[in-house]
């Protein structure tokens, strides 16, 4: 059986990576120090030792725990990060907009700590959602000009689990414009209404879509944890893009109601989060059986979990792991920290096997899912100006000076499928079949769960995102952590992701938590890419403060 390690101690590993990596990426590099003549940028108020540019929800959890800091006190110094490097500096666009009610909320956690306890590891702990779920009283706009306006009158089901916990939700992320599904050709992290999302790795690069505000500000740690929403790759491809953990559940694992959709078939949210330890402690708040999303059912046995258990730092000792192998013939520079995080894995006594994953030859879903979904979304919202997929279409076109930059193809032919025809709602019945047996086959068979003899079975799969696709087609967990970073000019993230099985998250979870705290591989942006946070409130250093502009 695994042996578990504290969330605390295992922090204490990756504030020495911080270090570490910062001497990696440091090495060979000289700089002129220039005297600093200018008075500093304000800094955020002292919070007992808790730096916010390397903490995650886990260290928040703790100084509150242990009376270093509050939640109101946390509350200001996200609003002054968000300040400083949302709006300013790098200007990094990923967080949408702030709930006026989070400092509040904040106060009476805290009223609430001191006369009854915490609730929980979330108790008091700010985290920010993508904006296509719902916060009763804040605008929830998918980012989309035609949504500027549309407010809910009651939390998404997984808003309300967490707020349940303790959360609070300090505000909205921006994300690529209906989750990715308004046209072909848009980058990564636009939208209409916010704008475009940049990575703080390297602003220059695609913070990836469609959760890139979620993935950018839990990088830059504008909040303890973020939430993201997937249907096909839309948690784990921003993930990677900035160097983050992502978990992209099984599909029922956690509620969809109140989420702007996709479709019913692949949607999931799940946590975003600078560890796998906070990504745990995330959602085991967001899981629960809801009434208004019939797919949660088959969740009941897992509803509730801990999933913090599962951390793990020697669950890969003796594990049997598939792994995706890398065809080319000259490894690119991704391709070789893939490679390097395979000989963690080996290093940590796990067993590799070479697997081929296959996918399906259905054709996608999404299109005849969108309008149906959406529209049903609309249907639980207060009486409005949108209130269907028809209605945004027109929106946009009567608009496009401010909708239509990279038009709005895929919302056009969601709106033209006619699913009361008999031949259209078959033809999609039969692919929606087809890509689930198809897809869940290949997943199942890689893991060897067919055979009869169970000593050949693996127990996950990983690859560096070969396998995004095909796990979110048949609705499969799969876990993402930082690997690394290139060590060409870039110096571009690199993940490894564990695919597994139908509810299998919390043994994902343990293997990948093993490869965290072995691979000691996750560095902030700031030591990364420093350039982008030079005379921001949240650089430390006075060495080029002279230079900075006014």
């Amino acid at each position: 059986m695994a042996r578990t390690t504290p969330a605390t101690h295992r922090r204490t590993r990756r504030a020495g990576a911080s270090l570490a990596v910062a001497a990696a990426l440091a090495a060979g590099a000289a700089a002129s120090a220039v005297p600093a003549t200018s008075s500093a940028p304000p800094r955020p108020p002292a919070l007992g030792g808790l730096d916010l540019d390397t903490a995650g929800l886990t260290e928040v959890s703790a100084a509150l725990a242990e009376g270093r800091t509050t939640s109101a006190r946390l509350v200001r110094a996200y609003l002054l990060r968000i300040d400083a490097l949302n709006s300013r500096g790098p200007a990094l666009n990923a967080v949408r907009s702030v709930s006026t009610g989070a400092a509040a909320q904040a106060r009476a956690l805290d009223r609430e700590r001191r006369t009854s306890g915490p609730r929980g590891p979330l108790h008091g702990v700010p985290v920010l959602l993508k904006d296509n779920i719902d916060v009763a009283g804040l605008p929830t706009t998918a980012g989309s000009v035609a949504l500027a306006g549309s407010t809910p009158d009651r939390d998404a089901f997984v808003t309300a689990q967490l707020e349940a916990a303790g959360a609070i939700v300090l505000g909205k992320t921006n994300l690529t414009e209906f989750a990715n599904f308004m046209t072909t050709g848009m980058p990564g992290g636009y939208s209409s209404l916010g704008g475009q999302v940049l990575n703080p790795y390297d602003t220059s690069d695609s913070p990836s879509g469609s959760s890139a505000g979620s993935g950018s500000a839990a990088a830059a740690g504008l909040a303890a944890a973020t939430v993201g929403t997937e249907t096909s790759g839309s948690i784990l491809s921003p993930a990677r893009a900035n160097s983050v953990v992502g978990i992209k559940p099984t599909v029922g694992l956690v509620s969809r109601s109140g989420i702007v959709p996709i479709s019913a078939t692949q949607d999931t949210a799940g946590p975003m989060t600078r560890s796998v330890a906070d990504a745990a402690a995330l959602l085991t708040g967001m899981t629960g059986v809801d009434p208004e999303d019939p797919a949660t059912a088959a969740s009941a046995p897992y509803a509730g979990t801990d999933y913090t258990a599962a951390l793990s730092t020697d669950a890969l000792e003796g594990a049997r792991l598939g792994y995706v192998p890398v065809t080319s013939e000259v490894p690119s520079a991704a391709d070789q920290v893939y490679l390097d995080a395979l000989d963690v894995l080996r290093e940590q006594g796990a067993e590799l096997v070479e697997v081929e994953v296959g996918g399906t030859s259905a054709p996608s879903i999404l299109t005849y899912e969108f309008e149906r979904d959406l529209d049903a979304y609309f249907s639980r919202l207060p009486d409005g100006p949108v209130r269907s997929l028809e209605d945004v279409i027109a929106y946009d076109e009567a608009h496009p000076q401010e909708a239509l930059k990279f038009g709005q193809r895929l919302l056009e032919a969601s709106a033209a499928v006619d699913l009361s025809d008999p031949a259209t709602a078959a033809a999609y019945e039969a692919a929606r079949v087809q890509g689930l047996e198809e897809t869940r086959a290949a997943i199942d068979s890689a893991l060897r769960r067919l055979d009869d003899d169970p000593s050949d079975d693996l127990d996950a799969v990983v690859s560096a995102s070969r396998t995004t696709g095909v796990g979110a087609r048949a609705g499969y967990p799969s876990v993402i952590v930082p690997a690394g970073y290139t060590r060409d000019v870039g110096r571009d993230p690199v993940g490894l992701v564990f695919l597994g099985s139908a509810w299998e998250e919390a043994e994902l979870i343990g293997l990948a938590s093993d490869f965290e705290e072995a691979a000691d591989a996750w560095a902030p942006p700031t030591v990364v890419n420093p350039a982008a946070f030079r005379c921001t409130a949240v650089d430390r250093s006075s060495t080029y403060e002279a230079s900075c502009p006014p």
